[in-house]
């Protein structure tokens, strides 16, 4: 079921973030009474909003001044770790990770990300307990369902397109996200890729594949085969490579994630698990590209 009182599991993750003070003050009585009390006050909220409003509109204002990357890609780690910190139980955090992607979407489509590509379920996760399986296909029908009906979609003409091996998922979904792909296949104002059933050395390996069949049928002759024809075989066919990969939750690894497609894609690593990711901390992931000095060509 989806976790009840989030504002509660707010709190108490908040815990974790307010220092030794703080948490020293909170093993009291009376510290945990004043905490109680701020964190409901209307005056805490109120600057704390101010607060947070004002480092964003800064930092907006920054990064519109820059070129915004066409290609994001992001690996939304940390879920479970979150939930847990918070006190819910593992496979609680992917709630709270489908909320944060719906805001990511916004947020993309606040600065002008044409191309959004999310890491949702890999390959190597079959191999997780069958009751997360479940609750992450649901979850993912779900999503899906919604984003057909999502007036965002429609209006800001987003196709959206799935990038793995759609024939081991659920019939249910499979259907889902064939009807939603057959919705938006003519919109091309931004694009928003889901890799689900998805494995970086898997897709380069289908295209090998498909690139053997279609030389032994003599569509095209081995001398013909360039990376751009490769890339052409892959998931992600007509797009440009991902100009940033992001990834939360302090790991620093590519987990099988576009393998042939990172290849000049700049990289950048937060310690913030997914579910805590706020706007800030993907305003300064935004900032931080724009700072580096980008070499174009090979």
């Amino acid at each position: 079921m989806k976790p009840h009182n989030r504002q509660e599991s707010v709190k108490t993750y908040c815990s974790h973030k307010i220092g030794w003070i703080g948490k020293k003050a909170l093993q009291t009585d009376m510290g945990r009474r004043v905490f109680d009390t701020l964190y409901k006050s209307n005056v805490y909220s109120f600057f704390s909003s101010q607060i947070s409003d004002f480092k964003n509109y800064k930092l907006l204002s920054e990064i519109q001044k820059q070129p915004i990357p066409k290609h994001l890609a992001v690996i939304m780690d940390g879920n479970r770790r979150f939930a847990t910190q918070v006190g819910l139980s593992p496979t609680q955090g992917h709630y709270y990770g489908i909320d944060k992607l719906e805001q990511l979407l916004d947020w993309c489509l606040e600065i002008g990300v044409k191309i959004l590509t999310v890491y949702a379920f890999s390959t190597e996760n079959f191999t997780r307990k069958s009751e997360e399986i479940n609750i992450l296909m649901e979850l993912c029908d779900l999503q899906i369902k919604r984003a057909q009906k999502d007036e965002r979609i429609h209006k800001k003409k987003v196709r959206v397109k799935l990038l793995g091996d759609i024939t081991v998922l659920p019939k249910q979904l499979q259907k889902s996200v064939k009807d939603l792909e057959e919705k938006t296949k003519d919109y091309n104002e931004y694009q928003f890729n889901i890799a689900f059933a998805y494995g970086g050395r898997e897709e380069i390996v289908h295209a090998i594949k498909q690139i053997v069949d279609d030389v032994s049928n003599n569509t095209i002759a081995p001398d013909q085969i360039t990376e751009e024809t490769v890339s052409s075989y892959l998931y992600t066919t007509g797009l440009p490579d991902p100009d940033l990969i992001l990834r939360t939750s302090g790991e620093a690894r590519i987990s099988n994630f576009l393998l042939w497609q990172i290849a000049y894609s700049e990289l950048y690593f937060t310690d913030v698990y997914w579910p805590a990711f706020r706007r800030t901390d993907f305003f300064k992931a935004i900032k931080d590209y724009q700072q580096r000095k980008r070499r174009y060509g090979k």
